[in-house]
């Protein structure tokens, strides 16, 4: 209950407000959220990286097995060399 009474009364706030001060707002907000990222420490930004390339890598492998696969599935189909 205390959430809507809290949203009901920063919608008053902000409806009060001019354009130039709901613009000011939001910006106030957006640096507040900024502040809240946490940044990933050097080792963990390198474990991330290298889980996304070995993903990538899979996905590559996958993809052009499937090829393959559909590739040769064509020429039997239709005989084609």
């Amino acid at each position: 209950m205390a959430d809507t009474s809290t949203a009901s009364a920063r919608d008053t706030e902000q409806s009060s407000k001019g354009f130039f001060g709901r613009i000011l707002l939001f910006f106030k907000q957006v640096i507040s959220e900024i502040r809240k990222v946490v940044r990933p420490t050097r080792d963990e930004l390198t474990q991330y990286t290298a889980v996304v390339l070995i993903f990538i890598v899979f996905i590559m492998l996958f993809v052009v097995g499937l090829d393959w696969v559909f590739n040769h599935v064509i020429n039997f189909v239709f005989g084609t060399n």
